[in-house]
C-alpha cells in the first residue's frame, strides 16, 4: 500500500485521467423529470400490449378456439333435434304414429353431445390454463426484472409494500383475464351467435321479442363498467397500502420500534383502519351492477312466459306474421334456445365487466414497466478488465444534485404522519430534501491504486454521497467519477458491480444459511472459498461454534446475529467476491471493544492490495490513511495525511478535537496518542 505524500492542492487539477476517449468528461447527466399518469395514458393501448404477452402462445391459443367452435357447433345442435324428437319422432306432423327407431337415433345423438362436449372442454380447460398461467407468470417475470433495473433513488421514493402489491396482488388481480377470460368471451360469444342464429331459423318473430331490450341493457353495461374500473384502481390503491403498512409493522424492525415505544395499539388501530377502508371498497365494487344484473335476468326469467303468449296470438292469427311457422316443436326448441341464450349471455355481458375492471390493473401494472430506468448501459459501453484493473478512482469537477422523486399515480400513500411516503431520502447523511440544493459541489479527488483513502466531515457532508457515485447507483448532475481514467457511463454495469464492493454501516443479511449469505457475492464459490472467506473475515470459528455452522440460519435481516456478526458475514461476503475497489460506510461503529478489534482485523486484510475508500466517523480508525479527505457542505476542503491535517488545523483538526475532548485521555480504546489503537 502506498504510504501518504504531502497534501495536495485543491481544485480540479486533482489527476487528468487516461488519454483518449475513455477519459474524457461527459456531458452533465439530465435530472429526471416528474413522470406523470397522462404521459402514460398517451403511450400505446393496453389491449395490444395483452395481445403481445400472449404471443408466444399462438399455437395453443388456436386450439383453443377450434375447441370452443367445435363445442358452440354441438351445443347448436342440440335444439334442432329436440324438435326433430317432437316433430318428426313423437308427434309427427304428417299424424302417423311416433318412430322409436328415429327416436332411439335422435336421443342417443342428445346424449352423445354433452358428452363430446364436456371432453372438448377439460382439453380446453387445460389449454387455457397453461395459456393465461404462463403468461401470468412471464408478467411477474418482466415487472420483476424491470424492478431490477431501477436506480436507487426509485427504491427510496416508493414504499416496498406498494411494490409487492404490483407484484402480488395487481398481477394476481388480471390472473383470470388471462386464463379464463379471452376464452370465455370467445365461447360465448361463438355460443351466442349461434343460438341467435338458430332462433332466427325457427322463427324470427320470436328472436326480436326475445332482444327487444338488448340496446338498452348493452348501454347500461358500459355505464357499470367505467364505475367499476374506478373503483378497481381504488381497491388496488387501498390494497396497497395494506401490504405497506404489512410490510413495515410486522418486519423484525417495526415489530421491535412498536414494542420499544408502546404502540402495538396504535399499529393495530393503523391496519384496522385501512383494513376497513379495503372493506368499504369491495363491497362496493361486489354491489356495483348487481341492479343492472339483476333487471337482465329479471327480463331473461319472464321472457319465455312472453314468448308463449305471443305464439299463441300468431297461432291464432291475432298477429298475422306467418302462424304456419309455429309448431309445438319450434316453440320447445326456440324456448330452450332462449334458455340457454340467458348464461352465456349474462357471462359475456359479467366478463366484459371484469375485462373493464382488469384495465385498470394492466394499466397500473404497465406504469412501472413503462418507466426508464435513470441509470442505464450507453450503446457500445466498455467492459472493465478485471485482470488488467489498477482501481484508481477519481472525481473531477463532480456536482451532484439528488433528482426530484419519480412518483406514480396510486403510489403517493400517506404514511401515519400524513406525509406523502413517496420522497427520496437522499442520503444516509444528507437529510435535505431533493432540490433544496447541490449534495456535493465542485468535487475533485484522486485515489490512487492500492491507497486508503478516508473521507470525513460533519453528519450531511456527502460522505456517503460521494461514494454512490462510483459504482453509479446515482449518476452525477455535472462533471465526471472515473476508474482508471473511463467514466463510469461509459462502462458496462456488470463490469462496474464487479470491480466495486461495498461494506456498509448496516449490512444486509437475508433470511437463509451462512453459506447462503457469503456466497451470494459468487454463488459459483466452492466450500473451501466459502470457508477461506470466513476466515479472513474473522467469522470462521464463530460460525463453527454454532450447532448448525454454516448452515446457521441467519433470520430476517441477521436479527439472529450480533452487529459484530452482522459485519464480519458482510466483509467475509466481500473478501469472496474479490473486487480491485472497496468502499467501507464506518463498518466498525457501536461495537464493543473486542468485537471492533476482529472487524478490524478484518478490515486490514479486506484492504490489502486494493483500494479502498473509508468513510470515517470514528477518526481513531483512520490514522494510517494515504489521504484523507475532508468534506463540508458538500464541498471538498481540505486533504492529506492525519498528521498534515492536524498541523493544519483546519476541518479535520476541528472534528478531531470535538471527538477525542469528550473523555479522559489515556482511556485506551480511544486515545489518539496510544499506539495500539485499532485501526
Amino acid at each position: 500500500m502506498a504510504g501518504g505524500g504531502p497534501s495536495r492542492p485543491l481544485g480540479r487539477g486533482l489527476g487528468t485521467g487516461r488519454a483518449g476517449g475513455a477519459g474524457r468528461l461527459m456531458r452533465p447527466s439530465p435530472v429526471v423529470t416528474h413522470l406523470t399518469a397522462a404521459d402514460l395514458r398517451q403511450r400505446e393501448p393496453v389491449l395490444p400490449r395483452i395481445a403481445r404477452l400472449l404471443r408466444p402462445y399462438r399455437a395453443k391459443i388456436a386450439l383453443v378456439l377450434v375447441a370452443v367452435l367445435a363445442a358452440a357447433a354441438l351445443q347448436a345442435m342440440v335444439p334442432f333435434l329436440t324438435r326433430a324428437v317432437f316433430d318428426d319422432a313423437l308427434f309427427p306432423l304428417d299424424g302417423g304414429a311416433p318412430d322409436l327407431g328415429l327416436l332411439t337415433w335422435l336421443v342417443l345423438g342428445m346424449c352423445a353431445i354433452p358428452i363430446a362436449a364436456a371432453l372438448i372442454g377439460i382439453v380446453q380447460m387445460w389449454l387455457t390454463s397453461t395459456v393465461g398461467n404462463s403468461a401470468m407468470a412471464d408478467l411477474r417475470g418482466d415487472l420483476f426484472e424491470h424492478l431490477q433495473k431501477m436506480e436507487l433513488a426509485f427504491f427510496t421514493a416508493t414504499k416496498t409494500g406498494a411494490i409487492q402489491s404490483r407484484l402480488a396482488n395487481d398481477v394476481a388481480g388480471v390472473r383470470t383475464v388471462l386464463t379464463d377470460t379471452a376464452t370465455t368471451i370467445v365461447q360465448n360469444s361463438v355460443t351466442v351467435t349461434a343460438a341467435l342464429v338458430s332462433m332466427i331459423v325457427l322463427s324470427w318473430q320470436l328472436t326480436v321479442l326475445t332482444l327487444f331490450l338488448m340496446p338498452l341493457f348493452i348501454g347500461l353495461q358500459f355505464r357499470v363498467g367505467r364505475a367499476r374500473q374506478r373503483l378497481a384502481r381504488r381497491t388496488q390503491e387501498s390494497l396497497s397500502e395494506m401490504t405497506a403498512i404489512t410490510e413495515e409493522a410486522l418486519s423484525v424492525s417495526g415489530i421491535l420500534l412498536a414494542k420499544v415505544f408502546n404502540r402495538a395499539e396504535s399499529e393495530v388501530e393503523r391496519y384496522r383502519e385501512a383494513n376497513r377502508r379495503q372493506t368499504r371498497l369491495q363491497v362496493e365494487q361486489a354491489m356495483t351492477g348487481r341492479t343492472f344484473f339483476a333487471m337482465v335476468q329479471t327480463f331473461f326469467a319472464i321472457t319465455p312466459a312472453l314468448i308463449y303468449l305471443v305464439a299463441g296470438w300468431i297461432i291464432t292469427g291475432n298477429v298475422p306474421v306467418g302462424a304456419d311457422t309455429i309448431t309445438a316443436g319450434t316453440l320447445v326448441a326456440f324456448t330452450t334456445l332462449q334458455s340457454r341464450l340467458q348464461m352465456p349471455l349474462l357471462q359475456l355481458m359479467r366478463v366484459t365487466l371484469d375485462v373493464q375492471t382488469s384495465m385498470a390493473l394492466f394499466r397500473r401494472i404497465f406504469e412501472y414497466l413503462d418507466l426508464e430506468p435513470a441509470i442505464t448501459e450507453r450503446p457500445g459501453a466498455i467492459a472493465l478488465d478485471p485482470d488488467r484493473l489498477r482501481g484508481r478512482v477519481e472525481l473531477r469537477g463532480v456536482r451532484f444534485r439528488y433528482p426530484e422523486p419519480r412518483s406514480l399515480s396510486g403510489t403517493v400513500n400517506r404514511d401515519r404522519f400524513g406525509e406523502s411516503s413517496v420522497r427520496i431520502e437522499a442520503d444516509a447523511e444528507d437529510p435535505r430534501p431533493p432540490g433544496s440544493g447541490w449534495a456535493l459541489d465542485d468535487v475533485s479527488l484522486v485515489v490512487e491504486p492500492g491507497q486508503l483513502a478516508a473521507i470525513v466531515g460533519p453528519s450531511g457532508s456527502g460522505k456517503t454521497t460521494a461514494t454512490y457515485l462510483v459504482p453509479r447507483f446515482y449518476d452525477v448532475t455535472e462533471g465526471a467519477v472515473l476508474i482508471d481514467g473511463y467514466d463510469v457511463r461509459e462502462l458496462t454495469l456488470s463490469s462496474l458491480a464487479d470491480a466495486v464492493g461495498m461494506v456498509t454501516q448496516e449490512p444486509y443479511l437475508f433470511h437463509g444459511t451462512i453459506r447462503d449469505n457469503i456466497a451470494y457475492a459468487r454463488p459459483g464459490a466452492t466450500p473451501e472459498e466459502i470457508v477461506q472467506a470466513a476466515r479472513d473475515a474473522n467469522i470462521h470459528d464463530r460460525i463453527m461454534g454454532f450447532p448448525e455452522g454454516y448452515e446457521t440460519i441467519t433470520g430476517e435481516r441477521g436479527y439472529r446475529l450480533s452487529g459484530g456478526e452482522k459485519q464480519r458475514l458482510a466483509i467475509a461476503r466481500v473478501l469472496l467476491k474479490d473486487p480491485r475497489i472497496l468502499i467501507l460506510d464506518e463498518a466498525t461503529s457501536a461495537l464493543d471493544n473486542e468485537t471492533e478489534r476482529l472487524v478490524q482485523e478484518a478490515l486490514e486484510r479486506a484492504t490489502r492490495s486494493r483500494t479502498t475508500i473509508a468513510i470515517a466517523h470514528r477518526l481513531s480508525t483512520i490514522r494510517s490513511a494515504d489521504v484523507i479527505f475532508g468534506l463540508e457542505d458538500g464541498r471538498l476542503v481540505e486533504q492529506g495525511t492525519h498528521d498534515e491535517l492536524l498541523a493544519e488545523g483546519g476541518l479535520y483538526k476541528r472534528l478531531y478535537d470535538e471527538q477525542f475532548s469528550r473523555v479522559p485521555a489515556g482511556t485506551p480504546w480511544c486515545d489518539p496518542r496510544r499506539a495500539d489503537v485499532p485501526l
